[in-house]
């Protein structure tokens, strides 16, 4: 991954210039996506997560494969992956620089999924 590379959200109002290592991970929120940084703060875009994957894609080719989608609600930043519970249903994404932990519920099929992309490495 390009440490220097950034994605851009504009909206009506806002303009975000994000670098892709402060993206820890997406969440969806019925029509709405949540954007988790690293250092703790929160973005709400007004489009589905659905959405949100079709644009990292379109927008950073190669880049694009540092995220996965996990199940039906989540979009991570592969890079931050700690820890895969299966038998609680949790993922935990890790940033050593801000020592911030993330813990998402997550489904077994989708932690199952998640681990063969790590194995298969």
């Amino acid at each position: 991954m390009n440490i220097n590379r950034y994605i851009y959200f504009n909206s009506r109002d806002t303009f975000f210039r994000i670098a892709l290592p402060q993206i820890i991970f997406f969440s969806a929120d019925k029509n709405y996506t949540l954007l988790q940084l690293t250092n703790g703060q929160k973005l709400v875009f007004t489009f589905s997560l659905q959405k949100m994957e079709q644009y990292l894609t379109e927008k950073l080719n190669e880049d694009a494969k540092i995220f996965a989608r996990i199940g039906k609600s989540c979009i991570i930043n592969l890079t931050y992956v700690y820890q895969i519970d299966i038998v609680k249903q949790k993922l935990h994404l890790y940033d050593p620089v801000s020592s911030k932990n993330f813990a998402l519920d997550i489904s077994k099929e989708a932690l199952k999924n998640l681990r063969k992309i790590f194995i298969n490495k």
